[in-house]
């Protein structure tokens, strides 16, 4: 049996300890991913997720933000000055994340219809934009003498949204409608925000990643400095608003909650809101990375402990708490009252993904893989057409998926995470092609000035089976380097139908002299593995989580009306697999026989509460002896 603290191992290795000045010369982002826009999914797990994306889940959020809400018509009144905003504050952000869905599936599948559709919504937002480039229409239709009088009214939040998915539709399709809005916006806030100008500290981040994008896009450095700028307001005195909380019927900001009581390079522990965390956490790296601010780094490497090891749940989910949407102390990771918003866990596989390009450490991919198979996934049902928000690791049987929310922050994220899978599965640096995710797909590379071709064929994640094949036209000047990842403790790796022993740094096989169009298969046993919490993690004493692979498992009512109260696990407890059918998917569950007789099936977190009602649990009441 495997005992671990939380999901990982105990300790994480600094990125460095040199100043700025020290590392001018070397790059903190020596790797390159992918784009997922050179990449196709083949594989028989993902590629059909990604088609029910394109058919159903898009169709939902735009059928909900067209006719079962307010949120496209808000766009229409505030074009024509008139008539009330409907829905909450923020909605506009919902309208923009799946407008980014939209252009990442014409990416994947181009549709006509689709894009004509965000043809049609871009016209509505460049008509709601005012002439002084500011556009959000909560403002616009109760009151533009109120704009920027409240940190915490998520004008910079909307407008980080509109600015990535400005971005990428202009990535998608050439057309600039949308991009020129999101510049008029940018530079609008530029010019009421920044030195010598109005302090500002957002109190939901997202501007901060966005601005980055943007300043890629247009090569405008101006755009990354802003970031900078924002990111350096917090910390100083400088929020305030009607904030979070009161204090005798007096609301407060509260400088924990908004990530604003000290300097953002002097953190070393997660606090308040989990997604706002996660996309200050995104901004840092995306920011430390242009200026070769190690200062950053090292921050982000001393929270990334934090969170990993002290405030994550087995799933990859983080944010126990509903009071706050984010954090108490560490080790309080209740199971039934567990939050893990969906987009936090999406805002894990985002950080974690810049982690790793900076340092080529496999234990960042550990983390994402963990965070999108479990606690991102569950947020869409297998249908495609219901969503969760809240994702806990235990319930009484009343906690169902829904066609959206009020506040349908999760909906819209799913929307535009599950088509950009494909970001995280390769990477390229200078020396190496990397390989960081099992899917099944092929991408087109450039190496060394040549059109390459990479590809998997896998049926992972329910088999360690993997076979690898760069096609090129002329040899591999770079190593292959293979993730194992860590859930893996047996594994062999063969070139052609030779078995080698490759060296293995920071996780990743390095496979030398690769041969174009030679194959490289690797086998990872995939046991059925107890784990155990940390001992601190008082939730979880005297019980066991059951995972293989990536996936996290639980047990569902539906399949376990006899047992579901009084099944235990023990160390004895024999596992086996099988193939069945969960609701629409075949997949492989598990089955439990205890010495003492009892009979249990477990199926995939990702996939419960996808049939009829019933209760659900990930941790087991354990009979075992405590090691």
């Amino acid at each position: 049996m495997k005992k671990i603290l939380l999901t990982l191992s105990a300790s994480a290795m600094m990125l460095c300890s040199c100043t700025q000045s020290d590392n001018a010369d070397k790059s903190l982002k020596p790797i390159d991913q992918i784009d997922f826009s050179h990449v196709q999914i083949t594989d028989s797990f993902w590629q059909p997720r990604l088609e029910r994306h394109a058919t159903t889940t898009l169709d939902v959020c735009i059928d909900q933000i067209e006719n079962q809400t307010g949120r496209i018509r808000n766009f229409e009144n505030a074009a024509k000055h008139e008539g009330e905003h409907s829905g909450i504050f923020f909605d506009d952000s919902d309208v923009y994340k799946a407008m980014e869905g939209i252009a990442y599936s014409l990416i994947n599948q181009p549709n006509a219809e689709l894009e004509q559709k965000a043809d049609e919504w871009i016209a509505k937002f460049a008509a709601a934009q005012q002439p002084d480039g500011y556009i959000n229409t909560f403002y616009t239709l109760t009151g533009l003498d109120k704009r920027w009088g409240d940190m915490d009214k998520h004008e910079m939040y909307c407008a980080g949204h509109m600015t990535e998915a400005a971005v990428a539709y202009y990535k998608a399709t050439g057309k600039r409608q949308f991009l020129d809005v999101a510049i008029k916006m940018a530079d609008h806030m530029m010019n009421t925000f920044g030195p010598d100008k109005r302090h500002w500290v957002p109190g939901h981040e997202e501007i901060e990643l966005a601005l980055v994008k943007l300043a890629a896009v247009t090569g405008e450095q101006k755009y990354s400095d802003f970031a900078y700028w924002l990111l350096e307001e917090r910390g100083h005195g400088h929020g305030q608003g009607v904030g979070h909380g009161s204090v005798d019927g007096k609301a407060y900001w509260n400088k924990r909650y908004y990530q604003d009581s000290i300097p953002v390079s002097q953190l070393s522990s997660i606090s308040g809101h989990a997604v706002r965390s996660m996309y200050l956490y995104c901004g840092m790296a995306d920011v430390a990375v242009l200026r070769n601010d190690t200062s950053y780094v090292n921050a982000l490497n001393r929270l990334w402990d934090d969170v990993v090891l002290r405030n994550m749940y087995v799933t990859g989910g983080i944010g126990s708490s509903a009071h706050n949407e984010g954090f108490t102390e560490d080790y309080d990771l209740p199971n039934k009252e567990a939050y893990c918003e969906t987009c936090a866990s999406i805002g894990m596989v985002y950080w974690n993904q810049r982690m790793y390009l900076m340092t080529g450490d496999s234990k960042y991919i550990d983390v994402l893989e963990r965070s999108m198979y479990n606690g991102a996934l569950a947020g869409v049902s297998l249908s495609g057409d219901r969503f969760f928000y809240v994702n806990p690791l235990e319930s009484d049987g009343n906690h169902h998926r829904q066609a959206w929310y009020g506040c349908a922050c999760c909906p819209s994220q799913v929307s535009r995470f599950l088509p950009s899978i494909g970001n995280y599965i390769y990477a390229q640096s200078a020396d190496a092609l990397w390989v960081n995710l099992f899917i099944g797909s092929n991408a087109k590379i450039d190496v060394d000035g040549e059109e390459a071709t990479i590809s998997i064929a896998t049926e992972y994640p329910w088999n360690g089976h993997a076979e690898i094949v760069v096609d090129s036209p002329k040899p591999l000047n770079k190593a292959l380097k293979v993730r194992i990842p860590g859930w893996c403790k047996s594994y062999a790796i063969s070139v052609g139908d030779k078995a080698v022993t490759p060296e293995v740094d920071k996780g990743y096989a390095v496979i030398n002299g690769v041969k174009p169009g030679e194959k490289v298969s690797i086998d990872m046993d995939m046991p059925v593995e107890m784990v155990a919490a940390d001992p601190r993690v008082k939730a979880d004493e005297g019980k066991r989580a059951i995972q293989r692979g990536p996936l996290v498992y639980c047990m569902e009512e539906v399949d376990n009306k006899a047992t579901y109260n009084d099944v235990t696990v023990a160390d004895a407890t024999q596992f086996s697999i099988e193939t069945a059918k969960v609701s629409i998917d075949d997949m492989t569950i598990i089955k439990a026989s205890t010495a003492e007789g009892q009979e249990a099936t477990l199926i995939p977190y990702y996939a419960w509460d996808n049939r009829e009602a019933g209760k659900m649990k990930v941790w087991i009441d354990y009979t075992g002896t405590e090691k």
